[in-house]
């Protein structure tokens, strides 16, 4: 699946999730917040890419880093089969598995 995602200015993306197969991305327009489990936040620019492995990685968050403009990215998303391209991670799993995220600043 491909798809185009839209942030409008400081939103703060889709809640903790993790994708089925994995995630290839390229920042078209603004900045992102970018934090998968184990690693630490970090800023994506415009014409920069991504990619995450899915499968059980926890992906934290694909925020808008910019409070005046929208930001822009194109995702193509590779998923097992029969399985949810996008499966949110309630709060009691993310508190089983704080130790595997990164020290926050």
């Amino acid at each position: 699946m491909t798809a185009l995602i839209e942030l409008p200015p400081g939103d703060p993306g889709t809640p903790p999730h993790r994708h089925a197969g994995p995630v290839f991305g390229y920042m078209v327009e603004g900045e992102m917040i970018f934090e998968l489990e184990g690693e630490p936040e970090r800023v994506i620019r415009a014409g920069e890419a991504f990619w995450e492995p899915g499968g059980d990685v926890i992906h934290y968050q694909a925020a808008n880093n910019l409070h005046d403009r929208w930001s822009r990215f194109v995702v193509v998303m590779l998923c097992a089969p029969g399985e949810p391209m996008l499966t949110l991670v309630d709060e009691e799993e993310l508190e089983r598995r704080r130790d595997r995220r990164a020290p926050r600043s």
